[in-house]
């Protein structure tokens, strides 16, 4: 009879439309539409008896999704049974050789626990991760024999981000494809070892030519890859790729989304029908600690976040060995008693025997007890989870690539520690196992059918079949097929051709009486940038929902904001010359208001020089403080990256930015720049010193291909911009160079540095000692105090190295050498900011500066609270005079009272 109705069903004329209302909600014709619900509430009886609880969900979903495609508005459902998405009818013949696969992967899983097991034997604390690998290596294998482009020839491979903690599988599997080598594996975890070894996580920065993406810190893998996906389609939409579109897939765990960083962006990717873009989140129910979701279902809470987020969802939950039970499960009761397991329970039937899992599962229930009756315990036991089978995970994999129009997650049910036994299979302590005893070890040998001897197990060798095997022949010939190996980083891009100094002559010159602030200095320059034809189109401005705020609103008509459906609407201020334009091809990444996005649209832009082969040049300009201090860990992962491009943190300073106050007035973005050992960090005052870092840069980063990215701070404080002095070029470069020499014919001399906007008050006090106290004092532009000391201390390091060599010396040494007088720092930034130079400084550095929480008042009033002012700055150069003899301490007290500062002022780092 299941056969009739199936057929019948099959038969059935379809039109693409509906030809009856079945699902109106009129009363005129009450008894029709009565015998309507009664025709498909008995269908529906039919299928479940008939064809189980599966196959009924099914001809309700399709039911659903023809009253939509009528037009009829319906509910939507964010969450289905805990059952497969696809059910076993759809599931297309697996294409590869099963077997041959089973060894290649029961290989990779043994040389992944050998090399954590040998690192631990030999350098106990080394640490390492066995359990992740053993619970996603079907995920992995699946991917690599069948789905993960490669980048041979000219085709982009996909971009894989892994799993962090899973690293130990990627380099197992490298081994047996002869990329490393039995040294490579001896060392993890020992990167200094002669020879080298294998960064702990993926790391591009310590293995340039294997990682491309760092995802070890959560949640950063999952939001990097939905900008990347985005960032391939910009790329393609301006005209830089073409091609077969490579796909984006993420491995993520399933307690990693409890970073917000994780699920923050889900409805970008939807949005923009990010169809290239895959995610496996390996639902292995179990975080470092403890259960992910103890008391409830973190599978069906993920599927409703992605549903609601609009995302294709697709459940892994149950291996082949289920499906006959969930066709003979006519009553619905299997069904209902998935969804009433919570996964604490679950990860209870891993590590128990089929005994409990028959008394505590399918106990609950006769009727359950009778589908199992033929079942021993141990078949019990080894009914397995959907994402340790291939045979499911090749059906899910397959329908996401073939997905259109939506980004897809798959949701995979696995088992922490996988093949573990009782070393750590499913156990709360699964994430730090690191050793295994030789019992447990002979117990996965057999386990996987690992051709290592007793007399060798205890050992734990490295095993790879030889070059002629059909376990290599079989792995090498499918990634051949696919384009070739994964995870590789290659960079090829062509150079590009800078523009020359002399081309911003107009920034050399001064800007008259006319004032500028440093922001809209930098919007001047980028503007030339975006009219270069040599750099133009290579340009790629990234902006958070500021750029009204920083002058750049006159780039949305110019170059367009990009968008992949163009403007579907007419803007409010379409009359305007500076109109909100959005456009398919747009240039600007106008992201809204998240700087991790923006950010995470930065790294994408940043690398596209190895992820594409084309350099693209990203400026994100963003509200300074919103920087470093939000989202600090992805501007490390920059550098880990080898991002390339600049960072302008814009409405910088903790008294420039005077009228918003506490939250957002920054005055530490500079230190927390100088603990980034890539970044070069400045802090300009003047256009022609912007000019000067920028123009360089680029020539650093895009010529010379340098791994390298910059970050300037930026002031909204508007001045007249003086010409360049002659000849300062290098010194603006290196950190430091003298400005202004103070005046002729004075009895004492003093040195002030100054950075940003504040060296207009370094200025000014130059101007008052000479008048009132004799001083001359020369003012010096400090661009970088992170590189100065970066110098110095590799010279000092050098010195002490090298003892009985001649003495080298570093260009602060060497610069203030000749200098007489005292040293004074002032700037909008921490006092720890100049202070990184004080130990090099002749006779000391007094440093002033905005330590403490910010304030809402005038300029005036912050500078003068902060004591960084004109008058600030003339007491602490007179005072450091004091301490130096040249002057008395009655000097300073006089000038204290003339320059009308409050010695009992309140402290302002402690108010």
């Amino acid at each position: 009879m299941k056969a009739d109705a199936k057929e019948q069903q099959q038969s059935a004329p379809s039109t693409g439309r509906l030809e009856t209302p079945v699902a109106s909600t009129a009363n005129k014709n009450g008894g029709e539409d009565q015998r309507w619900l009664d025709s498909l509430e008995f269908l529906l009886e039919y299928v479940l008896k008939n064809q189980g609880t599966e196959h009924a969900a099914q001809v309700v979903s399709k039911l659903s999704k023809r009253l939509r495609e009528a037009g009829i508005k319906l509910p939507s459902a964010i969450s289905t049974p805990y059952v497969n998405t696809i059910p076993p009818e759809d599931e297309p013949a697996y294409p590869g050789n099963r077997e041959l696969e089973r060894r290649i992967k029961s290989l990779t899983r043994w040389n992944a626990m050998a090399m954590v097991v040998n690192a631990n034997r030999e350098h106990a604390g080394l640490g390492g991760h066995i359990s992740t690998y053993a619970s996603c290596a079907t995920l992995y294998e699946v991917g690599f024999n069948h789905f993960f482009h490669g980048g041979d020839g000219n085709r982009v491979g996909d971009l894989v981000y892994f799993q962090g903690h899973a690293s130990p599988g990627n380099y197992a599997r490298a081994f047996l494809e002869r990329r490393l080598d039995e040294h490579h594996l001896q060392h993890f975890r020992q990167e200094l070892a002669e020879g080298g070894g294998l960064s702990s996580y993926p790391h591009p920065y310590l293995m340039p030519e294997f990682w491309q993406f760092p995802t070890v810190s959560m949640g950063l893998g999952p939001i990097m890859s939905i900008y990347q996906a985005r960032f391939n389609r910009y790329l393609r939409a301006r005209g830089f790729v073409s091609g077969e579109e490579p796909k984006v897939w993420c491995f993520v765990g399933d307690g990693e989304s409890d970073e917000p960083e994780t699920l923050g962006a889900l409805t970008l990717a939807s949005r923009e029908g990010l169809d290239n873009l895959v995610w496996v989140v390996n639902c292995n129910l179990q975080r470092l600690d403890g259960p992910v979701r103890g008391n409830g279902k973190i599978i069906q809470e993920l599927e409703a976040a992605f549903r609601g987020a609009g995302w294709n969802v697709i459940k892994v939950i149950w291996g082949s060995n289920w499906d006959r039970l969930l066709r003979a499960d006519k009553t619905g009761l299997l069904a209902k008693r998935m969804e009433e397991a919570v996964d604490g329970d679950y990860q209870k039937y891993s590590v128990e025997p089929g005994s409990y899992t028959r008394k505590h599962f399918f106990g609950k229930y006769p009727e359950l007890l009778e589908l199992v009756n033929d079942l021993t315990d141990d078949q019990i036991h080894k009914l397995v989870r959907g994402g340790h089978d291939p045979q499911k995970v090749y059906a899910a994999f397959k329908a996401a690539v073939e997905h259109k129009g939506a980004p897809t997650v798959i949701l995979a049910k696995t088992i922490k520690g996988y093949g573990l036994g009782e070393a750590g299979e499913g156990r709360n302590i699964s994430h730090q196992q690191k050793k295994m005893n030789e019992k447990e070890l002979r117990e996965f040998r057999e386990r996987f059918g690992v051709p290592i001897s007793d007399e060798e197990v205890a050992q734990t060798p490295f095993y790879r079949p030889p070059l002629d095997s059909p376990e290599t022949k079989y792995l090498l010939e499918q990634r051949k097929k696919l384009g070739g190996f994964l995870p590789a980083r290659v960079v090829r891009a062509p150079k590009i051709e800078i523009p020359a100094r002399s081309e911003f002559a107009e920034f050399f010159k001064g800007s008259g009486a006319a004032e500028a602030s440093t922001t809209k200095s930098f919007a001047r320059f980028l503007t030339g940038l975006l009219r270069n034809k040599n750099v133009n189109r290579h340009i790629v401005p990234i902006i958070p929902d500021e750029a009204r705020t920083f002058g750049l609103d006159a780039l949305f008509r110019e170059i367009g904001i990009y968008a992949p459906k163009g403007q579907l609407y007419e803007p409010v201020d379409s009359e305007s010359l500076l109109y909100y334009h959005e456009t398919k091809d747009g240039q600007i990444l106008e992201e809204g208001i998240t700087e991790a996005g923006s950010m995470s649209s930065f790294i994408a832009a940043g690398t596209a020089y190895a992820n594409h082969g084309v350099n693209m040049v990203p400026f994100y300009i963003y509200y300074s403080m919103f920087g470093f201090q939000r989202i600090g860990d992805l501007m490390w992962l920059a550098g880990d990256i080898k991002a390339k491009g600049f960072l302008l943190g814009a409405t910088a300073g903790r008294t420039s930015l005077n009228g918003e106050g506490l939250q957002h007035q920054d005055g530490h973005s500079q230190l927390m720049a100088a603990t980034i050992p890539t970044l070069m960090a400045y802090d300009p005052a003047f256009a022609f010193e912007i000019a000067v870092i920028i123009q360089d840069g680029m020539r650093r980063m895009y010529q010379e291909g340098e791994d390298l990215f910059y970050y300037l701070s930026l002031y909204n404080e508007e001045y007249a911009m003086p010409p360049m002095p002659e000849g300062v070029e290098d010194g603006i470069l290196k950190g430091l160079y003298k400005f202004r020499k103070g005046a002729d014919g004075k009895k004492r001399k003093a040195h002030i540095f100054g950075s940003g906007t504040i060296i207009r008050q370094a200025l000014r006090a130059q101007e008052i000692l000479a008048e009132k106290y004799d001083v001359s004092a020369d003012v010096w532009s400090a661009t970088s105090y992170k590189l100065l000391k970066t110098d110095v201390q590799r010279a000092s390091r050098w010195n002490m190295l090298h003892p009985t060599e001649p003495r080298r010396k570093s260009y602060l040494e060497t610069l203030l050498e000749p200098e007489k007088g005292v040293f004074v720092a002032v700037s909008d930034n921490i006092k720890l900011v100049p202070d990184q130079i004080a130990p090099w400084v002749p006779g000391g550095l007094a440093t002033l500066g905005t330590d403490g929480f910010g304030r809402s008042d005038t300029r005036e009033n912050l500078r003068r609270f902060f004591e960084i002012d004109a008058e600030s700055t003339v007491i602490a150069t007179l005072y450091s005079l004091v301490k130096k003899g040249e002057i008395e301490m009655a000097a300073v007290a006089q000038a204290i009272k003339d320059l009308k500062v409050d010695p009992e002022k309140v402290y302002p780092f402690t108010v």
